[in-house]
């Protein structure tokens, strides 16, 4: 690398929300490391929305959800990957969709997982294959650099405010009427296995508000989680609000006025990790120490393992989750806000 110190690299996370944050450390990393790189990300649908205004990004590429299954999405992407001349592609993801599109953009160095990070039949598609060593997903990640010799210094997200999200966000706790400190809640998850009933979280959100004083903001995606925090909101005892419908800039504008945040292993969750929220994270189907929220300050509460495969685990029951009692939760979230100052990661 030394040889060329202005590489143009491509970085490939199509999705979902927290597995594009996890991603950022990396983008951060190789900016710090090569100041002249050209650096693009190809990502999938309204997550491209983490991705704009990243100090380190030279270019967003999107492609719609589904793309590999139309010829001419495949060949619109492969045309505009090979106009921009990629010298290095790095796969993140380590699935066939993701490792082809790092094979399309024609770029001759393709780094990717060995291993179990590599999945489907990506190692094909990839030529230099890294096989990572890391518990969390982050570090697992970041181990790609060392196929360039990047060993970074420390993990940055990089995330850029918004300031008409941050508009957005103070008129939207204005309206909830809500100041001081508040408790973000997220009642949502991409698995059923992941859920943690409606009504513990608002026993905990009753619990928070009588006991110190810190009234919650229940966010939501959808007409099924928008139920779920009606819900929470009716049982808790007018110490909880619900937001309104919110853009990712939007939610990570609230997350950043949060004292905490409450939730399963969900986007947001992450989200808030990213802006140096400190997290509640209740876990059941996957490891707690491998896709919690990153970095100290966060409490991961997790009283259940689940073995098995990632589609074993996505169909199971809740009862891990439901093993996390209101208590467990109140317990940890008092211990966070005990704690007072939070040290914010947005640059």
């Amino acid at each position: 690398m030394a040889a060329h110190i202005s590489p143009r690299i491509l970085i490939v996370r199509l999705s979902a929300i927290g597995d594009v944050l996890h991603g950022l450390p990396v983008l951060s990393a190789l900016r710090e490391a090569l100041p002249q790189a050209y650096l693009a990300w190809v990502v999938e649908g309204r997550t491209s929305e983490l991705l704009r205004n990243h100090p380190a990004l030279d270019e967003i590429i999107s492609v719609p959800r589904g793309w590999l299954k139309k010829p001419s999405a495949v060949w619109n992407l492969r045309r505009r990957l090979r106009e921009l001349r990629f010298d290095i592609a790095i796969d993140l993801q380590g699935l066939t969709k993701s490792a082809a599109a790092a094979w399309l953009s024609g770029a001759p160095r393709r780094i990717g997982f060995a291993g179990q990070d590599g999945r489907e039949i990506s190692r094909w598609f990839n030529i230099e294959l890294v096989l990572p060593s890391g518990t969390h997903v982050v570090d697992r990640n970041l181990e790609l650099l060392r196929a360039i010799a990047i060993e970074p210094r420390k993990v940055v997200f990089g995330l850029q405010g918004d300031p008409s999200a941050r508009d957005a966000a103070r008129s939207m706790l204005e309206d909830a009427r809500l100041d001081g400190r508040i408790v973000l809640i997220n009642p949502g998850a991409g698995w059923p296995s992941k859920l943690w009933p409606s009504e513990r979280y608002a026993a905990v959100a009753h619990e928070l508000g009588k006991r110190h004083a810190v009234g919650s903001l229940v966010v939501w995606a959808g007409e099924q989680e928008h139920r779920w925090a009606q819900q929470i909101v009716a049982g808790s005892g007018g110490f909880a609000r619900i937001a309104p419908p919110t853009s990712l800039s939007e939610l990570a504008a609230l997350t950043e006025r949060a004292a905490l945040f409450l939730g399963s292993d969900t986007g947001p969750m992450h989200l808030a990790a990213a802006v140096g929220t400190p997290c509640v994270a209740l876990f059941g189907p996957s490891p707690g120490e491998r896709n919690g929220p990153y970095g100290p300050g966060h409490i991961v509460l997790q009283k259940m393992r689940l073995n098995g495969s990632s589609r074993a685990r996505r169909t199971a029951s809740d009862e891990a989750m439901r093993a996390i009692t209101v208590d467990d939760v109140s317990t940890a979230c008092a211990q966070l806000l005990a704690r007072g100052t939070v040290v914010r990661q947005s640059a």
